[in-house]
C-alpha cells in the first residue's frame, strides 16, 4: 500500500515537471558538430590502416591481402574525406570560396617515374593521394 502512493505521488509529480516547465526554461540543446562521425569514421579508418601495415610486417598477412586490404581502406577513407569536403561545402557561409584542392604548384609529393611518392616516408604509389596510405600523413603542404 505504501509502495503504491509512493509510486503514484511520484508519477504526479514527474506528470506535473512534464506540463508545466516551459520550453523556454530549458537550456537550448548542444548542437553536434557536422564533422563529428567523420571525424570519428577517418581516425577509425587511419587505426585499422596501421594495424594492417603492423600486422603484414609482422608476417601475419601474405601481400596479396595487405595490399588489397589497403586499397580497401584507401578508398574508403578517400569516400569519407570527400563527404567532409561537402559537408564544408554545405557548411561555408555564402559567398566564402572552399578551396576543392591546393594548386598544381603546391604539390609536396613528388612525382617520379609515374608514381607519386610520400615526402615524409618515400613511399610510392601510382595515383596522387590526400594521405599517404603508408604512414597517414598529408602527402602536400597545406
Amino acid at each position: 500500500m505504501l509502495i503504491a502512493a509512493a509510486a503514484s505521488l511520484l508519477t504526479i509529480g514527474v506528470v506535473a515537471f512534464v506540463v508545466f516547465v516551459r520550453e523556454r526554461d530549458l537550456p537550448p540543446p548542444i548542437v553536434p558538430s557536422p564533422f563529428l562521425h567523420l571525424d570519428e569514421r577517418k581516425a577509425s579508418i587511419y587505426e585499422n590502416l596501421r594495424d594492417l601495415q603492423f600486422e603484414y610486417r609482422l608476417g601475419k598477412l601474405s601481400d596479396e591481402d595487405y595490399q588489397h586490404t589497403k586499397i580497401d581502406l584507401q578508398k574508403e577513407l578517400a569516400a569519407v574525406l570527400a563527404e567532409v569536403d561537402r559537408v564544408k561545402a554545405e557548411v561555408a557561409p555564402k559567398g566564402t570560396l572552399v578551396s576543392k584542392a591546393p594548386p598544381a604548384k603546391a604539390q609536396a609529393g613528388k612525382k617520379t617515374q609515374g608514381n607519386f611518392s610520400c615526402p615524409h616516408c618515400g613511399a610510392e604509389f601510382a595515383q596522387e593521394l590526400k594521405f599517404c596510405g603508408e604512414c597517414g600523413k598529408a602527402m602536400r603542404s597545406a
